[in-house]
């Protein structure tokens, strides 16, 4: 196992997939959840799914993937949140910088 994935500044980043299961689609879960990635500095990206759940990845410190997670268990006030499911989660420690690293997070669908 290789150390643990660092930015500039020297701080620990991992990755985080999720699928978000419930009323999620049309009550501006992307846009809240952009919002909220911000504040937590995060980069990455968040979809709707035809099959009517939300996707995101999330990249950042241990602390702000964990907020995000936290958030997203909860989404906006007119969501209805039936589960979270974590499709991945990784330590960067092994992967190289991603192309689109430090972009902030948007929304791509």
């Amino acid at each position: 196992m290789g150390r643990p994935a660092i930015n500039k500044q020297g701080v620990r980043l991992i990755k985080i997939r999720l699928q978000i299961h419930g009323k999620v689609q049309g009550v501006f879960y992307r846009q809240s959840a952009r919002e909220v990635a911000k504040i937590l500095a995060l980069n990455g990206w968040i979809k709707n799914n035809p099959d009517g759940t939300v996707e995101a990845e999330a990249v950042g410190t241990p602390e702000a993937v964990d907020g995000f997670l936290a958030w997203c268990q909860k989404g906006p006030p007119r969501a209805t949140i039936d589960r979270v499911h974590i499709v991945a989660k990784e330590d960067l420690s092994e992967a190289p910088p991603a192309k689109d690293a430090g972009l902030g997070f948007q929304i791509v669908g």
